[in-house]
C-alpha cells in the first residue's frame, strides 16, 4: 500500500523528512477553466498533484483544464491526480472527471476521487474516510471494498478523528475536537483512557453540568493500526493531511519509512 503526505509548498521539505511520497495541495480551479498553482519549488518532481475545487467557479470547458493537469503532471513528473472535491456532484465536476480518468490511465497515471465521483471514472480509485465513530471499523472497510469491487480501487482518506460526544449521542454526531482542545480536556479531566477494539480508536468518559460525555480520538498507535488493517485486505494507498499528523509524525512514519511497508 502506497502512503502519501498531503501538504502545502511551504510544509513540503519537512514533510519530506518523514514520506518521500508528497501529494501537493498546491493547485486550485480558476476562472476560464485554468488550474492555479501556489508557488512550489523547482525542484518539485514526483508525488501527486492535489487540485481543489474550493470556491471554484463553474468549469466551462472540461478538456482546457484536463490538458492544463496533464501538461502540469508532465512538466513536474507527477505520478497522478489527487481530487480534493469538498462539494457535493456537479455537472461540471462530473464532466471534467469524464475527461480527465482516461486520459490519466493512457498516461499510466493514477487518479484519486471522492467516492460521489466514482461512477464517472470507473478506472480511478475511491476515497474512503477512516473517521468512523459507529460500528466495527474493520467492518466497514469489508462493505466498502465488496461495494467498490475490490480492496484495489479503494484508498484510505485517513482522516483523525477527535470528537466529543454528549451521551445518549442518537445522532451519532459530536462536537470535534482540536490538537489543543483535546490536550487540555485530557490535562484537567485525567481521565482513564481505553482502546477499542470495534472503532480501533482510543476513548474515555467524563461529566459536566450533569452531561456523560464520550470522547473519541486517534493518536499514532490507531492511525497505524487502520493503516495495517487497510495494507493486509490490499487498499491501494492511504491519504495523510500534514498538519493532522505533524506531531505524530515520528512514530506514525517509523515502520513505513519511504511510504511503503
Amino acid at each position: 500500500m502506497q502512503i502519501y503526505l498531503a501538504v502545502t509548498p511551504e510544509a513540503s521539505q519537512e514533510a519530506q523528512n518523514y514520506c518521500r511520497n508528497l501529494a501537493h495541495v498546491a493547485y486550485r480551479i480558476g476562472p476560464g477553466s485554468a488550474l492555479l498553482r501556489q508557488s512550489l519549488l523547482l525542484q518539485t518532481k514526483g508525488g501527486l498533484l492535489s487540485v481543489s475545487d474550493h470556491g471554484a467557479p463553474f468549469i466551462d470547458s472540461p478538456e482546457t483544464l484536463r490538458d492544463a493537469v496533464l501538461r502540469e503532471c508532465g512538466r513536474r513528473n507527477y505520478g497522478g491526480v489527487l481530487l480534493d472535491f469538498e462539494e457535493a456532484s456537479r455537472r461540471d465536476r462530473t464532466a471534467f472527471v469524464a475527461a480527465l480518468a482516461p486520459a490519466l490511465s493512457a498516461s499510466r497515471r493514477s487518479l484519486y476521487l471522492p467516492r460521489t465521483y466514482a461512477a464517472s471514472a470507473p478506472s480511478a480509485v475511491e476515497l474512503l474516510c477512516t473517521a468512523v465513530s459507529g460500528g466495527s471499523f474493520s467492518q466497514y472497510l469489508q462493505e466498502a471494498v465488496q461495494q467498490a469491487g475490490g480492496a484495489g480501487h479503494l484508498a484510505l482518506d485517513v482522516q483523525r478523528l477527535r470528537m466529543d460526544f454528549r451521551l445518549p449521542a442518537r445522532s451519532g454526531e459530536g462536537d470535534p475536537l482540536s490538537g489543543e482542545a483535546l490536550a487540555e480536556l485530557m490535562e484537567r479531566e485525567k481521565p482513564a483512557v481505553f482502546f477499542s477494539q470495534d472503532l480501533c480508536a482510543r476513548y474515555f468518559t467524563y461529566s459536566r453540568e450533569g452531561d456523560a460525555h464520550f470522547v473519541l480520538f486517534d493518536d499514532a498507535d490507531t492511525l497505524n493500526q487502520k493503516l495495517r488493517l487497510g495494507a493486509a485486505m490490499g487498499f491501494h494507498a492511504a491519504f495523510f493531511m500534514w498538519p493532522e499528523i505533524r506531531d505524530v509524525a515520528s512514530r506514525l512514519f517509523a515502520p513505513w519509512k519511504g511510504g511503503r511497508r
